[in-house]
């Protein structure tokens, strides 16, 4: 295909009539059931919206509580990346919506999505992120990722990343690594256009920051990225993370 030509599909692609599409939120869910309600509850006063709840083999009450709101569950291998792009595979909705099992979304974020996608060259969208705890360090935490967030145009996982069901077929979807998925997936978007940072904030659990210290685990997030982009490998970096080997830095 010529280069004309692969601009004006893309163009088709960004440009698609989305006023009254179908939003479908994907959830990936490993042993959620502290937090898997409220998210779930966000999700509640919204129209035109499927929710789909992809578990990876919880052994709690994760599948049963998301059930109890009549939502779309299904099981996938585990692994964020695996999950998500399981929900993808199966969604209805012309609009994408990727939240955490531990994030909230706020009021009216259907109207926002659909009226963020529709301006031109948008490709993809997230929110700012409010974190769900009193500390002001977190203030802090917050602001810098707002600022990376709009003026890089590198928003994360845990800020409900969506975009519409073309775009993600054809960037292919998340990368399905162990780590940094959400990082090699903006990349690829960031590419093809915009990615618009709507102002209002999700809402996201502090147990991370608090589990680890904030400051620590800002440093750990920090040191993972600049490991990416040495070339070490993410199932490494993964290891790290996960064996809190990283806390020697």
């Amino acid at each position: 295909m010529t280069k004309f030509g692969e601009t004006h599909q893309l163009s088709e692609i960004i440009t698609q009539n989305i006023a009254t599409a179908i939003i479908s939120i994907i959830i990936p869910t490993l042993n959620e059931a502290e937090n898997i309600k409220a998210a779930l509850t966000s999700t509640q006063l919204s129209n035109h919206i499927e929710i789909i709840v992809v578990d990876g083999g919880s052994q709690d009450e994760t599948v049963n509580i998301a059930e109890s709101f009549g939502v779309k569950v299904i099981s996938a291998a585990a692994g964020r990346a695996k999950q998500m792009n399981a929900g993808a595979a199966v969604a209805s909705g012309e609009i994408l919506l990727f939240l955490h099992a531990d994030t909230c979304l706020p009021l009216g974020f259907d109207v926002m999505v659909r009226q963020a996608l529709a301006q031109p060259g948008v490709v993809a969208g997230a929110f700012a992120l409010r974190i769900g705890a009193e500390q002001p360090s977190l203030r802090v935490v917050e602001w810098g990722v707002n600022v990376r967030s709009r003026f890089l145009q590198m928003p994360y996982g845990d800020q409900a990343i969506f975009l519409t069901k073309k775009i993600f077929n054809h960037v292919g979807g998340f990368p399905e690594l162990p780590i940094m998925e959400d990082f090699e997936f903006m990349l690829h978007l960031r590419n093809l256009g915009k990615i618009t940072l709507i102002p209002v904030p999700v809402i996201t659990s502090a147990r991370r920051w608090l589990k680890k210290g904030i400051w620590q685990t800002t440093l750990i997030n920090q040191i993972v990225i600049i490991a990416y982009f040495l070339g070490i490998s993410p199932q490494r970096i993964r290891s790290w993370y996960r064996q809190e080997k990283l806390k020697r830095f």
